[in-house]
């Protein structure tokens, strides 16, 4: 029977409800200000208007659900995407919500706060810890600016943080049943890090190394029977490797299921993916004929996505008689591809054993391994090869259009067609769907796109060629049919009518959700936007010592202005403790060799878990960088530094408890971090100016404000 009264009872850490009030405080209020586009939000805007609209896009620096976050605040706000995103300091309207746009990322960076203060305590340091790693992250000027705009830094740190934090509850929980949820919920965070940016996988490869070490642990424990370590063994891969996988590609699953319609990013997507959006291609290609067959009047488009997609081309003029080298050529018509749907873009297929240019009744389908003819549709010129040296590529074959000349050139004009995703030997070539070759039958040279434009002899359109060598990349030898109809005029001038009014018959034709996963994702790692260098971009080495700044917004008429700067007491500091712990840890383990242990295994297994954490954590969010060949920021070592705000206070209570037993060296230790505090929030205040926007400064106040002469501080005299 119900017992009266009922009695709650609850535990509030005051201390962490204190700094998580603070940290919704500093990145929250005033949130709307400034009413301008900040810097890279008129980047990440692009793409929220575009999922307002439904329209796809491709984003090659990383998946969707960042994206998808952005796009919820600004959804929640009402926002109809009726914004042109073409100007740092464009004025927003009184339509939209900034508030709202800025939302959801500044949640996320006031979330990291107190998450960073239960991780201290998760890796088993105190309270004291767990504050100092707080208030660094809550005075970090740098992580306030970039979390109070439409970015993305604060929600892949956040997804990394709450990572980190559940499995390590996970870890330190005792065993039971309901600790797998905090595992489950790990490695749903690690998905989200990796789904918000690529950056993230490195901390998610780091958080499966410490796991891969617990687990061995574990499967060496005598103590735990056989059957609970098999158990626990499959637990731990279903919620760190399963569970993250299908959550990618969920993210993808409803990117794709939103973005329905057609969009600017089209071109670099396959015929087949085009086709099954809204609109766009899928307008000219609604009930195509499937199966090509012979007198078919089609475009043949490259499956080459660099350096732009283009269609089979010709047109009337004829290679040069001699190149500017002095080679020789053909003198024949040209044949290019070209980057624009042209009516020179028609070819019919003609079987080599009849004169017919039209379909038969009813049509014969072209088969895997039929030969065939490619006739162009408007100069009537057979598509040709021959051994003579391409104008660009001296190593492979020139394709042609082909002429009589009366001279001993006789035409070699028999195309084979290698169907190269065909199913079966007798699969028919299909409109969109079918990936071909052709492979000339004289010389068994293969059609390909070279990717070298022409000079102004060839109208600067790109260079087709047939090519013997298969040291290529296999997409530039493939061709897919885009356009088709059936032909129904034999007469040249009936054809060229016909060129330009294609007839339809309703087809269904649909690509499965797997096809488009898998080709966006080889897109979006291989399909690079073209990096320019940028006024603040900077090197790896800069951020260790902030030598940069990034000027995000000022105002068009004042010396109101936001940059985002470091908190440079805060920012020494990490860098300090980085160097401490790898000293601290060389002597320990030189001793440790010699066979003197400084530590008890326990607090040496807590001092190695600090380690594998934050140093470990730090390397892999910033060694990559160096690697890369894009431009790169400031705020890209954000995420590096949170894991050197985690390790400082750590680090200092090592110190204290163990490395100092002296009772006034203790207090002169607690002295010194009081005055490093008061330190931190002091300089926290000083920059705060250009962290808020306001109030606004001076140029002398400004000039101050310069720390270091490679700052580029911006300000108006008057």
């Amino acid at each position: 029977m119900l017992q009266l009264p009922l009695v709650v009872t609850a535990q509030v850490d005051l201390v962490l409800l204190l700094v998580s009030l603070l940290s919704l405080w500093t990145r929250l209020s005033h949130l709307s200000y400034p009413n301008a586009v900040v810097f890279d939000e008129v980047y990440y805007g692009q793409f929220v208007s575009l999922y307002m609209k439904r329209v796809f896009f491709i984003d090659d620096s990383g998946p969707p659900l960042g994206h998808m976050i952005l796009a919820l605040g600004a959804y929640l706000g009402g926002f109809d995407g009726n914004f042109v995103w073409n100007r740092i300091g464009a004025e927003y309207p009184s339509s939209v919500s900034v508030w709202s746009l800025r939302l959801l990322p500044a949640l996320c960076g006031a979330l990291c706060v107190p998450l960073v203060y239960l991780l201290t305590l998760e890796l088993k340091f105190s309270h004291l810890s767990a504050l100092g790693a707080a208030l660094l992250l809550l005075l970090e000027n740098s992580l306030i600016v970039q979390s109070r705009f439409m970015l993305l830094e604060s929600v892949l740190i956040f997804f990394v943080l709450l990572a980190f934090f559940c499995y390590l509850r996970f870890h330190n929980a005792p065993n039971s049943w309901f600790r797998y949820s905090w595992l489950l919920l790990s490695g749903a965070s690690c998905a989200a890090a990796v789904g918000v940016k690529y950056m993230g996988v490195f901390s998610y490869l780091l958080l499966l190394g410490v796991a891969s070490l617990h687990t061995w642990s574990l499967i060496g424990d005598r103590t735990v029977s056989h059957l609970s370590v098999y158990v626990q063994c499959v637990c731990r891969v279903v919620c760190l490797l399963v569970v993250p996988v299908l959550l990618y590609v969920f993210w993808f699953y409803v990117h794709l299921s939103v973005l329905n319609r057609s969009g600017p990013h089209d071109q670099l997507m396959s015929s087949a993916f085009q086709a099954s959006l809204e609109g766009g291609l899928s307008r000219i290609t609604q009930g195509q004929p499937l199966e090509v067959a012979y007198g078919s009047q089609v475009t043949l488009r490259s499956s080459a996505s660099q350096p732009i997609p283009c269609w089979l081309h010709s047109h009337k003029a004829n290679y040069p008689i001699r190149y500017e080298n002095g080679r020789g050529s053909s003198h024949q018509q040209q044949v290019t591809c070209y980057p624009f749907k042209d009516v020179n873009n028609w070819w019919i297929i003609k079987d080599p054993g009849r004169q017919e240019l039209v379909v038969s009744s009813p049509p014969r389908p072209v088969r895997h391994g039929d030969v065939i003819q490619l006739v162009h549709g408007m100069t009537s010129r057979f598509l040709n090869s021959h051994d003579v040296a391409a104008p660009m590529s001296p190593h492979a074959q020139e394709v042609s259009g082909y002429i009589d000349f009366n001279v001993s050139m006789p035409a070699q004009n028999l195309w084979k067609v290698d169907i190269s995703n065909r199913e079966v030997e007798s699969e028919s070539w299909k409109t969109i769907l079918s990936e071909v070759r052709l492979v000339h039958v004289n010389t068994s040279a293969v059609l390909r796109l070279s990717g070298v434009s022409l000079p102004d002899w060839g109208f600067r359109q790109l260079e087709v060629v047939a090519d013997k060598l298969f040291k290529v990349h296999s997409s530039s030898l493939d061709w897919t049919v885009e356009e088709h109809r059936y032909g129904t005029s034999q007469e040249q001038k009936e054809r060229e009518a016909e060129l330009h009014s294609p007839t339809h018959i309703d087809v269904d034709r649909k690509i499965s959700f797997w096809a488009k996963f898998l080709e966006l994702q080889w897109k979006m790692l291989t399909v690079k936007q073209e990096d320019s260098e940028h006024k603040y971009s900077s090197s790896p080495l800069e951020w260790v010592t902030m030598e940069t700044n990034i000027a995000y917004w000022l105002h068009s008429s004042t010396n109101a202005q936001i940059h985002l700067i470091g908190n440079p007491v805060s920012w020494s500091v990490a860098n300090l403790s980085l160097l401490a712990y790898q000293l601290l840890a060389a002597v320990y383990l030189l001793r440790r060799r010699r066979g003197y242990k400084d530590l008890p295994d326990a607090v040496w297994c807590q001092f190695v878990c600090l380690g594998c954490v934050c140093v470990g954590g730090w390397l892999v969010n910033f060694l990559p960088f160096f690697l890369m060949e894009k431009t790169l920021f400031l705020y890209h070592y954000l995420p590096a530094l949170c894991y050197l705000y985690l390790l400082s206070p750590a680090l200092l209570e090592h110190t204290h408890t163990h490395l100092l037993s002296s009772v006034t060296h203790r207090r002169a230790l607690c002295v010194c971090v009081a005055a490093m505090l008061l330190s931190v929030f002091l300089s926290y205040r000083t920059f705060c100016p250009l962290t808020y926007g306001s109030p606004e400064l001076s140029a002398n106040q400004l000039q101050g404000l310069k720390w270091r002469d490679s700052w580029d501080i911006l300000y108006r005299r008057r």
